[in-house]
């Protein structure tokens, strides 16, 4: 028996991926870049044992069974992989040997966090250790045929999804722009406002809005490559102003998408709307940009903040959605961080967002109190994390299985 374990980490789309021109390739109308996150933080966890022993393929996900059905992403990821390793004369493990993978996740799936791709991309990452292939270009074309975003997850730092033109989809490839290490105190607080799984697939999503949505073209020919572009130069000279309003304007316009479909996709709630009015309200008030928001296909909000100014999101966070639990581990998740913080601005904030409420949070906050939401149960639960390296192999003492089977059993 061969076993491999690996991770691998969740990725956020900063110019979104919304929308195929190949279901089955999954082919994107649109090239899109992500950053990766840390992987301390966000992950996926992956087991994959082979042996001649075996009878059939076999899959765990959260210690649950799922089918290993010979026309489905997980049997088309594992083909792929196997048809590298023949190419490449890998003889590391037999390919008619069986595998049994086991997969979980270290934070919520299908509540729009990308749990799809960080679980793909280490299926993919674990197959090729399994099979001695080396990471290459030619692997994130088989992980974006598991989950599209997945190919971008098999990299650390800011990565770039090129849409290709081929039909094949040989050219639809993920890259790498810059490393983790060249922007370290990008930092992220993930605001969890709902971890259940969402109403609307980001697959049906998708395809509603590729046939219904009079907007997307113009999206796709006008506004993601320039776009696109403006924001590798902003990520390669670190500048984070112009880096944080392409950030928010591709949000919202994602969402304007998702709205403008027939019936509408609608992924954001009251609270992510009130989220995105406290981001700009904080932002006027201390002067500069200081944090920029992104929401996918779901209502929780990923603002990016530069190391240094933390704490003091933190303290404004936690005036405008006031939450008991605060020096609770499980309510703040991830990085260690202390939101105390003596600055000045922090008060001023929160008199201006009183004292001024058009257009800030405090409207919001009102119409979700005629919802009988209590006002400090709003957020669930806060993630710190920062920029991060892609996949990579764990010893064994990390496996998922033992002697081929979940540990559960």
């Amino acid at each position: 028996m061969f076993s491999v374990t690996c991770i691998a980490p969740v990725n956020i789309a900063i110019v979104k991926y919304w929308g195929k021109r190949n279901e089955e390739l999954i082919l994107p109308i649109n090239d899109s870049i992500s950053m990766t996150l840390g992987t301390n933080e966000l992950c996926a966890k992956t087991t994959i044992s082979a042996s001649e022993g075996f009878q059939h393929n076999r899959m765990w996900l959260n210690d649950e069974e799922l089918p290993f059905e010979e026309d489905s992403r997980l049997m088309r990821c594992l083909k792929g992989v196997q048809r590298l390793a023949l190419m490449n004369g890998s003889q590391k493990v037999s390919l008619s040997w069986k595998v049994h993978i086991a997969s979980c996740n270290n934070f919520p799936t299908a509540a729009g966090l990308a749990s799809s791709a960080a679980g793909y991309a280490c299926l993919v990452f674990s197959l090729a250790r399994l099979y001695g292939i080396p990471l290459n270009e030619e692997l994130t074309t088989i992980a974006r045929q598991g989950s599209g975003s997945a190919c971008r997850s098999l990299f650390g730092g800011f990565v770039q999804w090129h849409r290709g033109v081929l039909d094949d989809g040989r050219d639809s490839v993920a890259k790498p722009i810059v490393s983790a290490q060249h922007w370290p105190n990008m930092h992220v607080l993930i605001l969890v406002v709902n971890d259940e799984r969402k109403k609307t697939s980001s697959t049906n999503g998708m395809q509603r809005s590729v046939t219904t949505s009079q907007l997307i073209q113009h999206r796709v020919d006008k506004i993601v490559p320039e776009r696109t572009e403006n924001l590798k130069k902003a990520i390669e000279a670190r500048d984070f102003q112009s880096f944080a309003e392409i950030t928010m304007k591709d949000s919202n316009q994602f969402h304007a998408i998702a709205l403008d479909t027939y019936p509408p996709c609608v992924y954001m709630n009251d609270v992510s709307h009130a989220i995105a009015s406290f981001v700009h309200t904080y932002n006027k008030t201390m002067g500069t940009v200081h944090a920029a928001y992104t929401f996918d296909a779901g209502p929780n909000a990923c603002i990016y903040v530069l190391k240094e100014n933390v704490a003091k999101l933190l303290a404004a966070v936690q005036k405008e959605f006031p939450n008991d639990s605060i020096d609770s581990s499980q309510y703040l998740r991830g990085l260690p961080v202390s939101i105390d913080s003596p600055e000045s601005n922090i008060e001023k904030y929160a008199n201006s967002a009183t004292d001024n409420p058009i257009n800030t949070a405090a409207v919001h906050r009102k119409a979700i109190g005629m919802l009988n939401i209590q006002p400090k149960s709003l957020l669930k639960y806060i993630i710190h994390t920062k920029v991060g390296d892609g996949p990579c192999q764990l010893s064994d003492d990390n496996s998922l299985l033992i002697n081929g089977l979940p540990l559960s059993h």
